[in-house]
């Protein structure tokens, strides 16, 4: 029999539950048994809905936080500044947040592979600080087996979680720990099978990336022999290239990405080794569209022709990814929303695969699915001539500035007459109840348009004040109207629909709702001038416009498939092009195109880099390069890993790059020290994601080991990301501390 499972499920809960519970947590507003007992309740009610039409119930993939953090706990993985005798969630808080009243930093964040998830990167300090230390893992199955569930526990494998952690010293070899670690991978295995697990799945996206041959060995070694019960060993994301590995492993099954792959299953079936299962990841695991269940059930049949009962039918990855469910949207365009399927969704297409497998009949949720992907290709709401046709005019000098930098630079200075070390934010500044509530009453109704446009002016205003009184150079409106960076934009733009209830983990409680890019973009009015130049009106200082970038824009949306990105993104350049000739036409001269997703968007295999980096590169130039030289711009980047990459990021040419160091400079630092990057480079001092204010001095040293690689003619200080998520005390304390810091470096250094 074929059987159906997922490789996660979301963790939020229906109602974002987890951000309102961890948030009152914090603040001293819920204990711990409370918060406790949501956690549970969203587990109960994830396994309940798998329950009723999978095979397995997936355990192991709640987590409070970040699940690589809670990996790190069970390994006993905890940086010594965390001094602890027992690991508890208050232990993992701290290594994600900073210890605030002990003056901790946090561990270092950046994102999952290409997703716009955030995991906590472990620190390996010490060979011997694995043990079995953590175990909430072991208590979640037993309560889900408590309530006569049949368990498939997820976990992340020791090749994966050596690959994305960090150790000291830093070019210490990380797989000279494997031995070490799988003594206590056997103890957890050992544990599972006390537990009478039957399968556990086992997480090792890695296997999609270009390992080295040494790396590859190690898979041998960590799954050359049985563990005593039947592993999963799954990957996602990518293309799998290494099907003869397989062969070396005594793994009982192989999950892989299908989804954009399935020309492989002929080879796969034709050399996957005798008696191991295929769990065929068919359901799209981090889009929202329905899935095309005729031609993915044509597909399958042949496979099981093949290897009968051996295939199993699943999401390509944790449901993570989207949000939880679609009837939830009340208010959205039912054409698009007939298009669409969220987390709940795909485990009823998974279940349908399986269930037309075994009965060797379509399920009638096929007819459904046919009928609205045939509406959808001919839909008038996603195609415009006029878009297309703009495209077909573009010329090449579109991409490039009227003059190179160094000429650039000296108008800019001459204009801006900024110091040196000119210190600026990001362009957010804290997103507080009442602005939210403020939001939430005019898209009600509760009050009208003119109430709610001075109440956002207001705000404006104090944000400029509060800058002033601060003694910032360049100052920012503060994006008071903008709930996101993304939406806000999208729900200006023609071939955008945004939902009510489509949130996603980014990280922690921090939750983000991607619009949905269903067809061709475009801007039919200018979507921030009269903001900008409201706050500009209250200030002689330079106030920056601020945009979000073609490639941000693309990959935190969920992006169309019908269509290549490359044409999606060239839309999105062109309609933020308009956007950016308008803004200087209003007299604005500085600039922002946000491009956060830059390097995250970059493919997983460095075979695609060249292509991908080509494309980025040159829809970011097409936004920006419609200005003057007078004009300056600049450009965001955070929580990536920028050295591979840096001589593209000097491509964009801004004229300015703010980049995100505050938790892993000394990475940005080696890379500067290889590769002279040619313009203005602000790397973020402090850490936003984090309540904790640091002190002068922790800024000043920061800026000193910045000039050591970055000419301080070139230097800029700023945070190293958006302040919405800080509430003002911190946020004030901080900017006092990063301009005081600023000021020291000015006086000891030459003019």
């Amino acid at each position: 029999m074929t059987l159906a499972h997922i490789l996660g499920f979301p963790r939020i809960g229906k109602q974002r539950e987890i951000k309102k519970a961890l948030e009152a947590y914090w603040d001293k507003q819920l204990d711990l048994a409370s918060l406790l007992a949501i956690g549970r309740q969203i587990c109960r009610e994830n396994w309940q809905l798998q329950h009723t039409t999978l095979d397995f119930v997936t355990v192991g993939d709640f987590s409070w936080y970040d699940h690589v953090l809670d990996t790190a706990a069970m390994l006993g993985v905890v940086p010594a500044r965390f001094a602890t005798k027992q690991i508890s969630l208050d232990v993992l808080f701290q290594m994600a947040r900073g210890n605030l009243t002990e003056n901790v930093i946090a561990c270092e964040m950046t994102k999952w592979f290409d997703t716009n998830y955030h995991y906590i990167v472990p620190e390996i300090e010490d060979s011997k600080q694995f043990r079995l230390s953590y175990y909430e893992l072991f208590e979640a199955i037993s309560q889900a087996q408590a309530l006569g569930y049949s368990v498939k526990p997820v976990i992340l494998g020791p090749l994966s979680f050596l690959w994305l952690s960090k150790c000291h010293p830093i070019k210490f070899d990380k797989l000279s720990l494997l031995d070490n670690l799988m003594q206590v991978y056997q103890q957890i295995f050992k544990q599972l099978k006390a537990l009478n697990i039957s399968w556990v799945q086992v997480d090792e996206p890695i296997l999609g990336l270009d390992l080295p041959l040494a790396w590859l060995d190690g898979f041998k070694k960590a799954y050359g022999t049985h563990h005593g019960l039947n592993i999963l060993l799954t990957t996602y994301f990518t293309l799998f290239d290494k099907i003869a590995l397989l062969n070396d492993l005594a793994v009982q099954g192989i999950h892989l990405d299908l989804t954009k792959n399935c020309h492989q299953l002929e080879q796969l079936t034709r050399d996957l080794p005798n008696q191991m299962i295929l769990s065929a990841g068919v359901v799209d695991g981090r889009n929202v569209w329905k899935c095309d269940l005729s031609s993915c059930y044509g597909q399958l049949l042949k496979t099981k022709e093949k290897i009968q009962d051996r295939l199993w039918v699943a999401s390509t990855c944790s449901l993570l990814h989207v949000p939880v469910d679609l009837t939830l949207e009340t208010t959205m365009d039912p054409k698009v929303k007939s298009w669409l399927s969220f987390a709940v969704q795909k485990i009823e297409e998974v279940s349908a695969l399986a269930r037309a497998l075994n009965d060797e009949t379509p399920h009638p949720l096929f007819q459904i699915s046919d009928q609205c992907l045939k509406m959808r290709e001919q839909s008038s709401l996603i195609h415009d001539p006029k878009v297309k046709a703009r495209i077909a005019h573009i010329e090449k000098d579109m991409y490039h500035r009227k003059h190179p930098y160094p000429k650039r630079t000296k108008t800019q200075k001459e204009i801006l007459n900024l110091p040196l070390f000119p210190t600026t934010t990001i362009g957010s500044f804290p997103q507080t109840q009442d602005l939210r509530k403020l939001r939430f009453e005019y898209k009600k109704g509760v009050i009208l348009k003119d109430e709610y446009q001075a109440a956002i002016a207001k705000q404006i205003e104090n944000n400029i004040a509060i800058q002033e009184a601060l003694d910032l150079d360049v100052l920012v409106h503060g994006e008071a109207e903008r709930n996101d960076m993304v939406e806000y934009f999208a729900k200006l733009l023609q071939g955008y629909v945004l939902s009510d209830n489509g949130w996603v983990q980014s990280y922690g409680s921090r939750l983000v709702k991607p619009p949905i890019l269903f067809g061709d973009v475009a801007r039919s009015s200018p979507m921030t001038i009269s903001w900008i130049n409201y706050a500009q009106s209250k200030t002689t200082r330079p106030v920056k416009g601020m945009l979000t970038g073609p490639i941000t824009m693309m990959r935190w949306s969920f992006i169309r498939d019908d269509q290549d990105w490359t044409i999606t993104v060239t839309q999105l350049a062109l309609a933020l092009r308009d956007e950016i000739e308008d803004l200087e036409k209003s007299g604005i001269k500085i600039i922002q195109l946000d491009e956060p997703a830059f390097r995250e968007g970059l493919p997983l295999t460095q075979k695609d880099w060249p292509f991908y980096l080509n494309w980025a590169v040159n829809a970011f130039r097409l936004a920006s390069c419609v200005v003057q030289d007078s004009t300056q711009i600049h450009t965001h980047m955070c929580y990536s890993e920028f050295n591979d990459i840096i001589e593209s990021i000097a491509q964009l040419d801004a004229d300015v790059i703010t980049i995100e160091t505050a938790r892993s400079q000394r990475e940005l630092f080696l890379a500067l020290e290889q590769f002279d990057y040619p313009n203005e480079i602000g790397p973020g001092i402090y850490d936003v994601h984090s309540p904790r204010v640091p002190t002068i001095k922790e800024m000043v040293d920061h800026l000193t080991n910045a000039v050591k690689v970055i000419p301080s003619q070139r230097l800029w200080v700023n945070p190293d990301c958006g302040l919405k998520t800080r509430d003002w005390a911190q946020t004030k304390a901080a900017l006092s501390n990063m301009v005081a810091a600023a000021k020291i470096m000015r006086r000891s250094t030459p003019s």
